[in-house]
């Protein structure tokens, strides 16, 4: 039987951006499949955005997320980030790939990369047609595509299911009922996946 992992990630998440491509790797040699679930952050389970926590809490998180983009080989572009749009809908684009049965995860990491990467403002819809082109989409029909209710739809519904698995922050993956939060539980993953459960 086929491992699959449920993938709870957003496109706004620097974790989810600096982790996707270890992610995708360790699915591949463990030969399981992605489950994804594109949410935002799960406020009510304990989620905290980064601009509601204490300075020196934030001082941190910038430098640990430097630290780890070093350590995955990505790079981060910090540049006027208060100026950038809201990335959800950029989300929506990769659900509209998803449900077109298109390669969600290409287009999930041009356009974090994008936001990431280059402070691209890929809140706007003339950005991230051209982010989808570059990466071999049509990004108009994309566009168009998350522009229907199914795509709404499923996003709530992708939020109701991880707020009811207990899921706060992203990344978050889930394998055979357990989760694993943040791209640095890759190592209990992979053992999981592996037979070697940690904790019972």
């Amino acid at each position: 039987m086929t491992k699959t992992i449920d993938y709870f990630f957003g496109i706004g998440s620097p974790w989810a951006y600096i982790g996707l491509d270890a992610f995708v790797e360790l699915v591949a040699q463990s030969g399981a499949k992605i489950r994804p679930y594109l949410i935002p952050l799960i406020v009510e389970n304990g989620a905290i955005y980064s601009r509601d926590r204490p300075d020196a809490r934030r001082a941190y998180w910038m430098k640990d997320l430097q630290r780890w983009a070093a350590l995955r080989g990505k790079k981060l572009d910090f540049t006027n980030r208060s100026g950038l749009s809201d990335p959800t809908p950029a989300g929506f684009l990769v659900l509209a790939a998803q449900l077109e049965g298109q390669d969600w995860v290409a287009l999930a990491r041009a356009l974090q990369h994008a936001f990431w990467g280059t402070a691209a403002d890929i809140g706007s819809a003339d950005v991230r047609k051209a982010i989808a082109d570059a990466a071999g989409f049509d990004g108009a029909a994309l566009e168009a595509r998350a522009a229907l209710p199914d795509i709404s739809e499923l996003w709530s519904s992708n939020r109701d299911t991880a707020k009811e698995a207990g899921v706060f922050g992203l990344p978050t993956y889930r394998y055979d009922g357990e989760l694993y939060w943040g791209q640095d539980s890759l190592p209990f993953l992979e053992r999981h996946l592996s037979g070697e459960k940690l904790v019972p």
